[in-house]
């Protein structure tokens, strides 16, 4: 009996925090993007980062990505959008990259499905308003973790969940983050239509030092470009709206 209640469990608990699509993301595909489909011509990676905008980090990103030819697409906090940092954003569109909505806190997991679709337009408002520009209807929530009621709040803004590939991002089980070492395990298992996810900010700290995420992502393109790898952006058609 003992097991059937642990299976239980964790199946409840991966349904909602599982770093991979798991059962909630079946009762809701043309909600969720964890892979984007490759139909064919040169192989496609997805550049996404998390957490900025970064007054230090974000505009070196923003260099290498225009150094290396590279589109991205930025998962930006509501908190750290200021008048300090919307120029940063501002140039993000200018660029050519894409912009979508990302999230602080687990708590938006649990709001209800109004409260939540309010809480993203408010957001996405803030942006068009500070940089000028509409965020594309893209959110993507803080360390994956979604929710029934989440997938609904979404619905009702026509907006999608955007989660990875597995394995794709630059987490490195508590150990020091490298730039060459992630830059390379990237490069290694890379496949056309993945995701990768890193990180150019923090979700509490509003300036952390993020260098790996800048030096890494300058690796992986100059190693993926010769290869005749393109980077797409995740608000192109037919993924959603921009």
């Amino acid at each position: 009996m003992l097991w059937i209640v642990v299976a239980a469990f964790g199946t409840l608990f991966l349904s909602h925090t599982a770093p991979f699509p798991f059962l909630l993301d079946k009762f809701a595909p043309s909600r969720s993007i964890w892979r984007m489909p490759h139909a064919g011509g040169p192989p496609t990676v997805y550049l996404t980062f998390d957490d900025g905008p970064n007054p230090t980090a974000t505009p070196q990103l923003l260099d290498v990505l225009r150094e290396t030819g590279a589109a991205a697409t930025f998962f930006l906090i509501d908190a750290h959008l200021t008048s300090e940092t919307a120029p940063i954003v501002r140039r993000m569109f200018e660029e050519g990259h894409a912009v979508a909505l990302h999230s602080d806190t687990r708590a938006l997991m649990v709001k209800s499905p109004d409260a939540l679709s309010a809480i993203l337009l408010r957001q996405a408002d803030r942006i068009e308003q500070l940089a000028g520009s509409r965020p594309c209807r893209l959110f993507r929530p803080h360390a994956g973790w979604r929710s029934a009621t989440m997938y609904q709040g979404l619905e009702r803004i026509d907006h999608k969940l955007v989660g990875w590939t597995f394995g794709m991002w630059d987490f490195n089980w508590y150990r020091r983050r490298d730039a060459l070492t992630l830059s390379e395990r990237l490069a290694r298992r890379v496949s056309p239509g993945d995701i990768i996810v890193m990180h150019d900010g923090h979700h509490v700290d509003p300036r952390p030092d993020r260098q790996y995420a800048v030096e890494a992502t300058r690796r992986l393109v100059m190693t993926l470009k010769p290869k005749g790898w393109v980077f797409g952006r995740l608000c192109d058609p037919p993924t959603a709206r921009c």
